[in-house]
């Protein structure tokens, strides 16, 4: 420990060139964590560690007045006389003493509720203070495990690449860091250059962390973690929160600041616990230190999020900046549990920019060339907020780890031990490995049970496959496989050959081809799971998925044109069989029920869904629209970001050609709309609209009807598909007409079921659903009421939903319970 502390110290005075370096300690020697220092009348600043110690660069030697401030500590100014490279500066703060003096106590008016309703009534005027700046901004990020178990569900775990003690089973498995500059443009424009970035063990990697993901503003109604979490100076924190004041002081500009305890009415609501400081007259936020749980933005595994923000006063725009902030969380599931720091630092405003006519678009990140290649010097002086010891080793010992990781003849004896054939590899698989050469070859074994169905009986899986990288980074990859199926019943072996090759992870380009022959369910898009059908059929002896066979040969081709426009092709050949029962097994039979056929399927109206023998060519073209989408640009792919202003758009081609039965030529033309936002502490809505018509189609093979998501199960592997339907049967509404159908889902998250007594324990979200479906036949209607996250604890994957149908003489409801369970 000595050792690595010495190293420390050495190499902080070997790179540390003109800085101010200290600790900031209480009076009771307790280290402050993340407290704001700066040149007094600047923008220029710093943030402590969590072990009190700063490292604050200074541009030359002369006097200067340094501010030194944390949350719940009188702020200190101190004066300066820099005339050495690395010189300490210690400073020790006094506890913040608090008074009651200065509030006039009416005992019909909560002193605290006055404050709080003052900032309300001004939050939208200071959210659009600074309608536009620049800045440099400053971000580590560390994720830590504790107690980890040694195997999970059998597989060993290992030291996930050397980030655990082998003993204490903790440790460090993820630290980065990146400097960036910021600009920022009301009401939305914002751009972030990446100069230096850094994952401790991965000299090839790039940091997650950036300046707009860690952009937490309580003058927004809202806080999005997932859920909306309501900030306590929300238009409507009234409904939300009580307060509690606490005392007032007044800071070393002589403001009365405002000191409120934040409690939240009901605690598993959509809220924060806490403390917010407000500054009187202003009514600004002068800093906060607010908690919410993972109960409340519905992600159970989350234990508890702090977040601390800290701003100071300047005298140059009479007004208050954030200069740092904090989110520290804790987590447990499944015997897992570790805990996390993310912070970042601004300094170096500029309030008043100017920005070039076309300076904003729609890339909002980018990189510097070699940003992830900065040695240890960069850093040294780069670095506003400095290592803490456990930081520190963690760099050594991952840069340590990472070059004998690297080296070719490491790679060589991993691969050589986990390529090792063991007894029972031929049932349950084997993969073989070449880490130089970027390619593996995988043998999948004979124990894949794929399910039952009336039509093979039960079948298995087995398949051999081939991947290569070609550069470091498996940007530009190839992929080889054959798929074998064998149902036991119908004693037939099926098999399949795919091949893909990407071009590059920026406009995602593609080439595919795939042949062979399968099973396809007539509805190509599945809408019962091979389990679920399976477990339907042999508990229920309900049948519902219904099957043809194919013998096929396609090519796929897509990519994104430009932002926010892709393209997907295919050109495929196919020769469709019908397929009859083979298997009528059942392990609880029922005297009223049989298996139905499985071709034809008997519809109303007259009609058959008789598959026979043919053969035909296809083909297909897909655009999809994403208007206002701006993307993050990495050194080697692109990360798209939607815009919720806007809806996605895809507009369709589907054509049949050169059939061996002159009927089943077609072509179908269809649009889809969908579009997901959020309607503040209501909760969030999204829509599906789809609609299409068909040219030519009057007797055209079932299989290339337009099929609809029903289902006729009252419970679901996962939830009940939202772009689907809950009670239509399978094929009733299937159509070579015109037709069009609408899906409305509104998630209250917590916003109604949070406010009822008793219920507002349980966590527990409402859902409506709102759907039409328009064919040649009479509309068919459905709503549904649902309630999502049911479980225990950290464990919550049930969902339930009543849904009623409405359709010409037909209506009737029914439960449907949903499994979320990943299957």
């Amino acid at each position: 420990m000595k050792y690595y502390i010495t190293l420390i110290f050495v190499f902080s005075l070997a790179f540390a060139k003109a800085q101010l370096i200290g600790t900031l300690t209480g009076t009771q020697g307790d280290s402050l964590a993340f407290a704001s220092i700066y040149i007094k009348g600047s923008y220029t600043g710093t943030t402590t560690n969590n072990e009190g110690a700063y490292t604050l660069k200074l541009p030359k030697f002369g006097d200067y007045e340094i501010v030194y401030q944390s949350l719940g500590y009188a702020p200190e100014t101190i004066k300066v006389n820099y005339q050495k490279e690395n010189q300490v500066q210690n400073v020790i703060l006094k506890e913040q003493a608090t008074s009651l003096d200065e509030v006039i106590v009416n005992s019909d008016e909560n002193p605290a509720d006055r404050v709080i309703q003052a900032a309300i009534d001004n939050r939208e005027k200071n959210r659009l203070k600074f309608s536009s700046y620049k800045a440099n901004f400053y971000s580590r990020g560390l994720w830590r495990m504790n107690d980890v178990p040694e195997s999970f569900m059998g597989q060993e775990i290992g030291d996930l690449d050397g980030s655990l003690d082998s003993i204490t089973r903790s440790g460090i498995i993820y630290l980065s860091e990146t400097v960036s500059k910021i600009a920022y443009e009301a009401p939305d424009n914002f751009k972030e250059h990446i100069i230096a970035s850094k994952i401790s063990g991965d000299d090839n990697g790039f940091s997650a962390n950036s300046a707009e993901s860690a952009d937490f503003n309580f003058y927004n109604n809202n806080i999005d973690l997932n859920n909306r979490i309501v900030s306590p100076i929300a238009d409507y924190a009234f409904g939300y929160y009580k307060y509690k004041l606490l005392g007032t002081f007044f800071d070393d500009n002589n403001f009365l600041i405002n000191k409120i305890e934040v409690k939240s009415k009901r605690p598993n609501d959509n809220t924060f616990e806490g403390i917010i400081y407000i500054v009187e007259d202003q009514w600004t936020v002068y800093g906060l230190e607010l908690t919410t749980t993972g109960m409340n933005i519905n992600v159970p595994v989350i234990k508890e999020i702090t977040f601390k923000q800290d701003f100071s006063y300047e005298e140059s725009n009479k007004d208050w900046v954030k200069r740092s902030q904090s989110i520290d969380f804790s987590f447990k599931f499944l015997g897992f549990k570790g805990n996390g720091r993310f912070i970042a630092n601004y300094t170096d405003y500029n309030f008043n920019p100017q920005f070039e006519k076309d300076f904003f678009g729609a890339e909002v990140l980018s990189f510097e060339e070699g940003a992830n290649k900065k040695d240890s010097l960069f850093w040294k002086k780069q670095r506003p907020v400095p290592l803490n010891t456990e930081e520190s080793k963690e760099y050594i010992k991952k840069d340590s780890i990472a070059a004998v990781r690297n080296n070719p003849k490491y790679k060589d004896s991993i691969d050589a031990v986990n390529n090792k054939f063991r007894l029972l590899d031929p049932i349950t698989g084997y993969s073989y490995r070449n880490s130089n050469k970027n390619y593996s070859i995988t043998y999948d074994g004979i124990a894949n049970f794929s399910g039952f169905n009336t039509v093979q009986g039960f079948s298995i899986n087995s398949g051999l496959s081939y991947f290569k990288g070609f550069d470091e980074d498996y940007n530009r990859t190839l992929y080889l496989g054959t798929k074998f199926n064998y149902g036991f019943s119908d004693d037939r072996l099926r098999y399949t050959f795919t091949g893909n090759y990407r071009f590059n992870r920026t406009n995602r380009r593609y080439l595919g081809f795939k042949a062979g022959t399968e099973v396809r369910q007539i509805n190509n898009s599945n809408p019962i799971s091979n389990l679920e059908n399976s477990l339907s059929s042999l508990l229920f002896e309900r049948n519902f998925a219904k099957f043809y066979e194919v013998d096929f040969a396609s090519i796929n081709f897509g990519q994104e044109v430009v932002n926010g426009v892709f393209v997907n092709t295919s050109v495929s050949y196919e020769r469709r069989q019908p397929l009859t029962n083979t298997e009528d097994q059942v392990w609880f039979p029922q005297d009223d029920l049989v298996y139905t056929s499985n071709n034809p399927l008997s519809l109303d109206l007259g009609r058959q869904a008789i598959i026979d023998d043919h053969e035909i060519l296809k083909t297909g073209v897909s655009l999809t629209l994403r208007p206002g989408q701006k993307y993050q640009s990495y050194p080697n792919q692109k990360f798209n970001i939607s815009n919720e202003k806007y809806p996605t758009i895809v507009l369709n081609y589907e054509g049949g050609f050169a059939s061996s039965n002159d009927n089943y030529n077609f072509h179908q033309f269809k649009a889809s709309l969908y579009q997901g936002f959020d309607l503040g502490n209501l909760g969030r809505t999204s829509y599906y609209a789809n609609a299409g018509t068909f040219l030519n189609a009057d007797n055209i093979s079932f299989v290339d009807y337009q099929h609809f998501n029903g289902n006729r199960l009252r419970y679901k592997l996962q939830a009940v598909n939202p772009y689907g339907f809950g009670l239509l049967n399978y094929y009733d509404y299937s159509t070579n007409k015109d037709y069009a159908q609408l899906h409305v889902q509104h998630d209250f998250k917590g916003f109604i079921l949070g406010k009822i007594p008793v219920l507002n324990q349980l966590n527990y979200d409402l859902i409506l659903n709102g759907k039409a479906l328009f064919t040649e036949r009479k509309p068919y209607f459905e709503i549904s009421a649902g309630i999502d996250n049911i479980g225990f604890g950290n464990f919550r994957p049930f969902r339930i939903d009543y849904v009623y149908s409405m359709t010409s003489g037909r209506n009737y409801g029914a439960f449907v319970l949903g499994f979320n369970l990943g299957f």
